[in-house]
């Protein structure tokens, strides 16, 4: 069986044009840069009647230009795919293959926008996220990464090996190699080549997204739980809460991140149960804040909240109990019939690490939004109608703080994938046979100079996600300005 080509045989004919349109499309977007220095920014004129129009001549050519450039750029990666999804590796070669694949993913992208889009009018500041260009990039990376990390670690809809089968023969190999003694319904290649031990770099690619999936996401919205059930009161209350607070959370952020991730994760400190003693204390407050949140809200109903704040409370309850209870460490609370989830070791020491770290840093930015809006008049209104400071708090502070944390939360998330690819391309944490993207990057960047692809398609992968979740949390911020 011959190896497979990038393009396959579609790419005799769109390889040529793919080039040419590209090589325009740097030099538009290098002349327009150069006319916009030269004009001095000036893009618009005012009319006489005040209004304001397109200031024409060169600069608005070029970006028209560069804008079709770009649309038949994309048009041509389109066709890759949609032949890809036909026809597979035979006709579309490595990307043929891949875009096969992906195509779990692609429907579900394809219906995500087109729902999105239909009701945007109805979906708050989620849809107007798609008035933007910017944010719909952003939103389509992140959200790629979002279901082929789902698709692959829960349903094995994509991946084509197990990511940690060896093959014979299969070290060092290239993309697009053929397998060696490929048995019946075994996927023919290796996509994306072979890592230096013979396991399937695609398939490790997909089971890597799954763990930061997993990972980065829930560990910030854990250290948003934190930081805002810490930082609400500190703002508000101020004096020595306020004091006391921020001088815990600044003595967190003065110590080295590295040096604390790897004073955490480190063999000899995990041995001791720290990780799961600060586990205890960490997961407890999303119980905190929802069981305030619902007894701030329906006080005056006690008939409704009673039993409202049983079944919440009781159901978030078992679930913190089974993540934080390991049988055979000192934190075993639960019996195992019990015990809804089993957490790998690795995984929660970096899950804890990860929150113990964010958690100041949120706790300063809901600090700092409450000290402004406290002295809002509809605070001060509140107050006068007698509503008690947690409900203040809650149902009048936070939402109004709602803007500047979701676009942090965003970036957050990137700033914790950056951690988890860092504390992985160390070794720290997470077990040296894992998929996750620093650990293969690790691996890969050994053999760098001679076998590339081992390291380069997680680098990559990692660096669309962060990107991703960036551009999003500027479409985000744009529209959350408007309102």
């Amino acid at each position: 069986m011959e190896p497979l080509t990038w393009t396959g045989p579609i790419g005799q004919f769109l390889d040529p044009v793919l080039y040419v349109l590209a090589g325009l499309f740097v030099i538009a977007v290098a002349v327009q840069i150069v006319l916009s220095v030269a004009t001095g920014g000036a893009r618009v004129v005012t009319n006489p009647d005040g209004t304001l129009s397109s200031a024409g001549g060169p600069y608005d050519l070029s970006s028209t230009v560069t804008r079709w450039l770009g649309l038949g750029l994309l048009a041509v990666v389109v066709i890759y795919l949609l032949v890809g999804v036909v026809s597979g590796p035979s006709a579309a070669g490595i990307i043929g293959g891949i875009s096969q694949q992906l195509l779990p993913v692609w429907v579900a992208l394809v219906l995500t926008f087109v729902l999105s889009i239909r009701y945007k009018r109805k979906l708050g500041l989620y849809g107007k996220l798609f008035d933007s260009t910017v944010g719909m990039i952003g939103f389509a990376l992140v959200m790629f990464w979002v279901f082929a990390g789902v698709m692959a670690g829960l349903f094995d809809w994509i991946t084509t090996h197990d990511s940690l089968s060896q093959v014979s023969g299969m070290k060092n190999k290239v993309p697009g190699t053929p397998l060696r003694g490929a048995e019946d319904g075994e996927y023919l290649w290796y996509l994306l080549g072979g890592d230096n031990l013979a396991r399937d770099v695609f398939s490790r690619l997909f089971k890597g997204a799954w763990v930061v999936v997993q990972i980065a996401p829930l560990a910030t919205l854990f250290a948003f739980m934190v930081g805002i059930t810490l930082g609400l009161p500190a703002g508000y209350y101020g004096g020595r809460l306020d004091t006391l607070l921020s001088f815990l959370a600044n003595l967190i952020l003065a110590f080295p991140v590295i040096l604390l991730f790897y004073l955490l994760v480190t063999p000899e400190i995990v041995a001791t149960g720290i990780p799961n003693y600060m586990a205890t204390v960490l997961f407890i407050f999303p119980l905190i804040f929802v069981g305030v949140l619902l007894n701030s809200r329906y006080y005056t109903q006690p008939s409704f909240r009673t039993p409202l704040l049983i079944i919440v409370l009781g159901v978030m309850g078992w679930i913190y109990l089974s993540l934080i209870s390991d049988g055979g460490t000192k934190v075993a609370v639960l019996p195992e019939f019990l015990d809804l989830f089993d957490i790998d070791a690795g995984i929660l020491v970096v899950f804890v690490s990860v929150v113990f770290v964010n958690a100041p840093t949120v706790f300063r930015i809901v600090r700092g939004l409450a000290l402004d809006i406290k002295t809002r008049d509809y605070v001060a209104a509140a107050q006068t109608r007698g509503e008690g400071p947690w409900y203040i708090m809650l149902w009048e502070i936070l939402p109004n703080a709602r803007g500047p944390l979701i676009v942090d939360f965003c970036l957050r998330i990137g700033y914790t994938t950056i951690l988890l690819g860092t504390l992985g391309f160390f070794g720290l944490g997470l077990e040296s046979e894992s998929p996750d993207w620093g650990t293969t990057i690790n691996a890969g960047r050994r053999l760098l100079s001679v076998y590339p692809h081992a390291a380069i398609a997680p680098a990559l992968s990692l660096l669309t996600l962060v990107l991703g979740l960036n551009l999003l949390a500027d479409g985000l911020r744009e529209e959350s300005l408007k309102d």
